[in-house]
């Protein structure tokens, strides 16, 4: 039996630029960081040459084409494991639609305890590079490359998304106490709601491909990724939350579903009790709000968002890992 740990991600800017049809032209960048919540996988063998998979529904099939959930089907055909193996999977999080990056974390979690299954050992390099060809190239969905990323190396990092579909993944270099600050002065809300990223991502990636405007947009979105991340090394927060109310106004206005009138109404109160900035985390729509508020006014920002479930994050310097074999 072979258990993975991978880390879910929040994502501070940048969010979108990942999309190819936008960084194969002009380039994108990320901030983001992984969190202390996680997707856990188990592949154990199974006494039989069959495949049994249990996620939110069991499925038990001959071979394992023959799985309907496609992002096993095709973990499993890309490693060339064809039966005789048991996967389950459960996670700190709800699985779908909460703007964590739970799809990538899931799927880099199974590469990494299917490589271990076959006494392989896959770098996080590997890891995230083999989740994007499942995701992107054999099941079609319209995302980007952050969350695999953010999934198989952990920690903070700032991601660059090369022209030449490269990736380059440098680590958020800073004292640990700056860390420590930011962290403290991050506030984290469920809104309820939870939505399928895809049809969002596919609105995103069509405005970005036919309308220059909203490309340029996305553009601005990667300068103050850029900007985040040189403030972060040069030991400097204040300006954080500044940057993401920016980069938020900008955002929504992209696509149709990355906000709406709920998501609207909370993010006007926090600011109006004293946030300094926010976002929604993921493509929008649902899932987790996040804000930069100042200790001083967290009471009062949570009491101005007290229908909303407030579930506090901290950062994780993990990446996917193998804790438990036997």
């Amino acid at each position: 039996m072979i258990i993975s740990r991978t880390p879910l991600r929040v994502s501070f800017l940048g969010g979108g630029s990942d999309l190819p049809c936008f960084y194969r032209e002009r380039g994108g960048a990320v901030l983001s960081a992984a969190i202390d919540k996680a997707v856990y996988v188990t592949v154990s063998r199974k006494f039989d040459n069959a495949v049994r998979v249990s996620y939110s529904r069991t499925e038990e099939v001959e071979h394992a084409q023959g799985v309907e959930h496609p992002l096993v089907r095709e973990s499993l055909g890309m490693l060339g494991i064809d039966g005789g193996v048991e996967i389950t999977s459960v996670a700190d999080i709800p699985a779908k639609g909460t703007g964590l990056g739970s799809s990538s974390s899931f799927t880099v979690g199974l590469l990494n305890a299917l490589h271990a299954f076959s006494g392989h050992y896959a770098t996080a390099a590997e890891l995230a590079e083999q989740c994007c060809k499942i995701e992107i190239e054999r099941c079609g969905e319209p995302i980007g490359k952050q969350d695999q990323y953010a999934a198989a190396f952990g920690g903070f990092n700032f991601i660059r998304f090369h022209p030449d579909d490269s990736v380059e993944v440098q680590k958020v270099l800073c004292k640990p106490e700056l860390i420590a600050d930011l962290q403290s002065r991050l506030m984290f809300f469920y809104t309820g709601i939870t939505r399928s990223a895809s049809s969002v991502l596919r609105e995103q990636s069509a405005q970005l491909a036919s309308s220059r405007d909203k490309n340029d947009a996305m553009a601005a979105m990667v300068r103050l990724a850029e900007l985040a991340f040189a403030e972060l090394c040069d030991g400097r927060i204040d300006s954080i939350g500044r940057m993401l109310h920016e980069a938020w106004q900008i955002k929504r206005s992209l696509a149709n579903g990355i906000s709406n009138e709920a998501i609207d109404e909370a993010y006007a109160a926090a600011i109006a009790a004293g946030a300094e900035g926010g976002k929604v985390l993921g493509a929008g729509g649902g899932g987790f709000l996040m804000f930069v508020v100042p200790e001083a006014k967290q009471a009062a920002v949570r009491a101005a968002l007290a229908h909303l479930r407030e579930t506090p994050f901290k950062f994780s310097p993990q990446g996917s890992n193998i804790i438990f074999v036997h």
